[in-house]
């Protein structure tokens, strides 16, 4: 795999995206989870989403519930949640492992693309994001607490 459009991935409605419809945007791929220290920056995703997607920028959100099992619910009441308690409007996928034999393949790929801390090949937490340019490259990796307010600005450039 080369770039962000070969991968199909199922949104939360269980419909199979082709993620070559998202090639020529930026992306900033999230794994997320509602029950996390750092589930409020679902706020933020949210806001940096709003500045930038009419210049052709997307959130793509995809729950997992690997880590201290904080995101229990269904596609369903993840949806809701965000909707209620963040306003989230971009799109949430459905629920996926991001590490381990059962991995979506989507983020074993960005894994090895931007490998974390000493050359990690695994997410380490809730909230760890993946920022991709328009041509379906990962550029940077972030950590769970890099704050959405502190990626606008490497998002901006690649716009």
């Amino acid at each position: 795999m080369t770039s962000i459009a070969d991968f199909t991935v199922t949104t939360n409605r269980g419909e199979e995206l082709d993620l070559a419809e998202k090639k020529g945007k930026v992306l900033l791929v999230v794994n997320t989870a509602s029950k996390c220290g750092f589930t409020p920056q679902y706020d933020g995703l949210e806001k940096l989403y709003q500045q930038f997607k009419d210049d052709e920028f997307e959130v793509l959100g995809f729950p997992c519930n690997q880590f201290g099992a904080q995101e229990p619910g269904s596609s369903d009441e993840i949806a809701e949640f965000c909707k209620l308690n963040f306003g989230v409007t971009f799109p949430l996928m459905e629920k996926v492992d991001v590490n381990g034999d059962d991995a979506s393949p989507l983020f074993d790929w960005m894994k090895s693309e931007a490998p974390g801390l000493m050359g990690s090949k695994t997410v380490k937490w809730n909230f760890t994001k993946f920022l991709i340019d328009r041509e379906g490259n990962v550029v940077k990796r972030y950590a769970p607490q890099d704050t959405p307010d502190r990626i606008a600005k490497d998002v901006a450039k690649l716009l």
